[in-house]
């Protein structure tokens, strides 16, 4: 095992830094840069308290801001840099695609400046990346070709067509999707995504850098936020369940995703870090199984103990969404080594026994 190396995480006080940040700290010296946006860290004080007690240092500064990240690369000098920091909201992304590209884009670029002056000697890069740079993603027809999925329209869903279709009109089976699969952003924040793969796997050229990039599927588990309106859908759904709310199950409920436990995406960028080699092919990160949303609501609603069919199928549908997610991870098996432990139903059970302790009233937990 590598040992001892000084690692920066950028957006390393969120839900998967916070959590790789304390991991790594036991092994190498880590420090988090991040600006505890108020969306997405309900309680900063209690996450800068977990990440002292590992030892970690917190740099908080903002990712726009050039004088900061530079003076956090020059004084931290990292061996690996791990960027983790991006707005990350589908629907978001289209009311404020400004923002999204400063963020995400103008952000990733001045960090790439900030190492080439202060950090020479940087050794691996690894972006935390996303699935949602395929956007429909992988798809074959009836005869079992590869087929380009069209992106689905407005006005079809409108009238409660959901399926995927292919350039002749015709539906389409979907499969595991890989890095084979040509890109297609399909919003706002899946183009902002891909183009901080594009910085990052241009800017070192000609460098000793090297570059590794995971494309996450749907991360969910303990310590995603409850309150983030812009967070996974399954966190929305324990505070909606939590609140004795009806869910809302979008399109028909056979919306297809990818989910996989932030203690396996944590492992993977870990063995990013200490694999001897790292890969620098583009390595889906997921469970490799798919599930409708319909089904796991359902699940969702059981371990909370709220009745199965407290749901509703509503045929509302969002921009950008896409319908089906689920990863080929046979890459990240051969090169990395890597592959989920976590089932989905352990996964929800920890998931549902800890946003029951978030969201017990004071009083309840003082005499529990």
């Amino acid at each position: 095992m590598v040992a001892g190396k000084t690692i920066l995480i950028t957006g390393g006080a969120g839900f998967i830094g916070s959590r790789l940040a304390v991991d790594l700290a036991t092994r190498h010296r880590v420090r988090v840069f991040d600006n505890f946006l108020a969306q997405v860290h309900s309680d900063p004080a209690c996450t800068r308290i977990a990440l002292a007690r590992a030892g970690v240092e917190v740099i908080t500064g903002d990712l726009r801001d050039p004088a900061a990240i530079a003076a956090a690369v020059a004084d931290t000098r990292p061996d690996v840099i791990l960027h983790l920091a991006a707005e990350t909201g589908t629907g978001q992304s289209f009311r404020q695609p400004t923002h999204y590209a400063q963020v995400n884009v103008i952000g990733t670029a001045l960090l790439a400046e900030a190492v080439r002056r202060h950090a020479p000697g940087l050794q691996r890069l690894v972006l935390a990346s996303t699935r949602a740079v395929y956007g429909e993603g992988a798809f074959i027809d009836d005869s079992g070709m590869r087929a380009r999925a069209m992106p689905r329209r407005a006005g079809d869903m409108a009238h409660g067509h959901f399926r995927v279709q292919g350039r002749d009109g015709q539906p389409l089976v979907p499969v595991p999707t890989d890095a084979d699969c040509p890109v297609a952003p399909a919003s706002i924040y899946a183009a902002t995504k891909l183009m901080q793969e594009h910085l990052l796997r241009q800017a070192f050229w000609g460098s000793a850098t090297q570059v590794g990039i995971l494309r996450l599927q749907n991360v969910y588990g303990p310590g995603q936020s409850l309150d983030n309106p812009y967070t996974g859908v399954l966190s929305i759904f324990c505070r909606q369940i939590h609140e004795g709310q009806t869910l809302s199950i979008y399109e028909d409920g056979q919306i297809t995703r990818d989910f996989v436990m932030v203690d396996d995406v944590v492992r993977a960028f870990a063995m990013m870090v200490e694999a001897p080699a790292m890969p620098q092919e583009i390595l889906d990160i997921g469970s490799g199984q798919g599930i409708t949303l319909l089904e796991v609501a359902r699940r969702l609603l059981g371990c909370l103990g709220a009745p199965r069919d407290r749901l509703q199928v509503t045929g509302a549908f969002r921009p950008g969404d896409i319908r089906h997610a689920v990863a080929d991870i046979s890459r990240a098996a051969a090169l990395l080594g890597w592959t989920p432990r976590i089932p989905l139903d352990a996964g929800l059970l920890a998931l549902a026994h800890w946003s029951g302790r978030q969201m017990r009233p004071p009083a309840a937990m003082a005499s529990a």
